[in-house]
């Protein structure tokens, strides 16, 4: 039976081909020529549904929640591995959405702070994960650096299945949930005074959050969540004027990293998700000082 990445493929498959002719570089057209469509294929869906979250994840001031769940599919991933299981990130999905409700209701019941039940998390998660691996895992392995730091050869048709029903399933929620994630951002109060099941709404976004952070574990790694799901989103909040310009430009600003971060990486022979990290770091800090210092010399009425 054909997944939906097999499917997926036999239409982008030839398309893609077309355009690696055209593609610079000596490594880098391989992404498009087939040997690496698994992996060119995941970081764009995830990029895309990571810019759409992120922007989400800033206004609700909700930034590190990406890395704390990161850090706990890592911890899912090493039981996966010391099972034997085929699939780790399907633990990895499971310990994630666990710890999504139990911070959320932690948050919402007031028994912690969001920053403090994420640190907790974080923190617990990831040392649990290490100490599985040393004691039943024979330690830190090359595949196990893949998950930490991504690695897109570890994007099998199996893993590209989850990744692409996740990112189907999250732009579809996050879409049909849009005015009403803005309405319990903006006033959670008068939100539930209008109906709107804020606690639902809210549940269920920490479900999607953790859903999508893991997609991202073999892309950028669980230590480098952050470089896709929030440094776009703040940058694009440095530029635009809107909600929506915002996640406009998050998308533009996520895309050029993914583009960048892939080519120089394949090129200058780094890793994929450290070299991602560094270029969407790299943009920010361009576009900051851009706007501080280069248009207001440009711009004196902005200084009176």
């Amino acid at each position: 039976m054909m997944g939906i990445s097999s499917i997926l493929m036999d239409i982008l498959g030839p398309i893609l081909k077309q355009i690696a002719p055209f593609v610079p570089g000596q490594t880098f057209p391989h992404y498009f020529s087939g040997l690496f469509h698994n992996g060119l294929v995941a970081s764009l869906m995830v990029t895309v549904v990571a810019g759409l979250l992120g922007s989400f994840l800033l206004v609700r001031n909700l930034s590190l929640i990406g890395d704390g769940l990161a850090h706990v599919s890592f911890g899912g991933i090493c039981v996966g591995i010391v099972l034997g299981s085929s699939a780790p990130l399907w633990f990895a999905l499971v310990f994630s959405v666990i710890a999504a409700i139990l911070i959320f209701e932690m948050q919402r019941n007031e028994i912690l702070t969001g920053d403090a039940s994420i640190a907790i998390f974080l923190t617990g998660m990831l040392a649990f994960g290490l100490v599985v691996l040393r004691i039943w895992g024979g330690g830190v392995t090359i595949d196990v650096e893949g998950y930490l730091f991504g690695n897109l050869l570890l994007i099998d048709e199996q893993s590209l299945d989850l990744i692409l029903i996740i990112s189907i399933f999250s732009i579809i929620s996050i879409s049909l949930l849009h005015n009403g994630l803005l309405a319990i951002t903006i006033d959670p109060l008068a939100a539930q005074v209008q109906g709107l099941p804020a606690r639902g709404i809210g549940l269920f976004f920490s479900v999607t959050t953790a859903m999508v952070v893991v997609s991202m574990v073999q892309v950028v790694g669980t230590l480098l969540v952050t470089a896709l799901l929030v440094t776009p989103a703040a940058t694009a909040q440095l530029v635009g004027r809107s909600f929506r310009s915002c996640i406009i430009w998050t998308q533009f600003f996520g895309l050029t990293s993914v583009f960048l971060g892939l080519y120089l990486s394949s090129e200058i022979e780094t890793g994929t998700g450290s070299m991602i990290a560094v270029v969407s770091a790299a943009i920010f800090g361009i576009v900051a000082l851009c706007k501080s210092v280069v248009i207001p010399v440009f711009n004196p009425r902005n200084n009176t």
